[in-house]
């Protein structure tokens, strides 16, 4: 059984609570973040703290914790669990609040440790469908445990037969996935939205691997330029690099995965071991 930490214990995960008056609860009000290991250390890990203070600040909340004490109750977390490869998610919650709407100033602070799921290997070697949706992240930038509008526009994609959906606005622009960031390949140059999305870590290492590929451009970028592409691919913690096959009903490129996206892939594992974080810009 997990290990998890939850306001300032150590308990099984199956015993795992915090109390109904909680805002998380009452009002979906809280922050986290979340990150894999490789080779059984927390990647980027000082990068996904500041992100998720950053993001804790942005809704609101006090964030009390310094780093090196969260830094300290993650690796204790980990420690305490025997997974080869581990995911971790840190929540901020809103605290208690005895009118049920504004917090009080008590947030709890809850680490929670599993083990790394697979990913389907076919969708590296076939590539996937994505889905485009009408939609952006409330608080751009800030990473909100509230998530219905992702889990609506998943399911919406799921329904379809694709594996992910992604926001973009009536003017035209791609922003993010519902749990990824998005990229194109175009004329030997990648390029992949700025504006309206969560800065992901993932997406900041994918783009220090490519520059020494290619021409990288972070900017806006319009759905009918992910469409005639000739390469597009998202990128997220679990799922690393994943080649998009089909937008809508638009086959990109042969419908295959190109081989710029295959080179990142095979190059990906390799650059994360010695991938040295630099803190990202919220």
């Amino acid at each position: 059984m997990d290990i998890y930490y939850v306001d300032g214990k150590f308990v099984p995960s199956d015993e795992a609570v915090i109390p109904v008056t909680d805002l998380a609860i009452l009002r979906g009000l809280g922050a986290f973040d979340f990150m894999r290991t490789y080779a059984g250390k927390p990647f980027c890990l000082r990068a996904h703290l500041e992100r998720l203070e950053a993001s804790t600040r942005k809704i609101g909340l006090q964030f009390p914790w310094t780093m090196d004490t969260l830094v300290q109750l993650v690796m204790e977390t980990l420690s305490r669990n025997s997974h080869k490869e581990s995911n971790v998610r840190i929540i901020i919650t809103g605290g208690s609040s005895p009118d049920f709407m504004n917090p009080q100033g008590n947030p709890r602070l809850i680490i929670m440790v599993s083990p790394l799921p697979e990913m389907p290997e076919k969708w590296y070697s076939d590539g996937i469908h994505v889905i485009t949706q009408m939609a952006e992240r409330p608080l751009a930038g800030a990473k909100s445990i509230n998530y219905v509008q992702a889990s609506l526009a998943l399911e919406t994609a799921r329904q379809k037969g694709a594996q992910e959906a992604v926001y973009m606005v009536p003017q035209g622009l791609v922003l993010e996935g519902t749990t990824s960031n998005v990229f194109a390949i175009t004329a030997g140059r990648l390029i992949t939205p700025g504006r309206g999305i969560l800065p992901g870590i993932t997406r900041q290492v994918i783009l220090d691997l490519a520059r020494s590929h290619f021409s990288v451009e972070i900017r806006d970028v319009f759905l009918s330029e992910l469409l005639e592409a000739d390469e597009v691919f998202i990128c997220g913690t679990n799922k690393g690099i994943v080649p998009v096959v089909q937008v809508d009903d638009t086959v990109i490129g042969n419908g295959k995965p190109g081989p710029k996206t295959r080179l990142l892939i095979r190059s990906f594992p390799d650059f994360v071991l010695t991938y040295d974080a630099p803190l990202i810009a919220l």
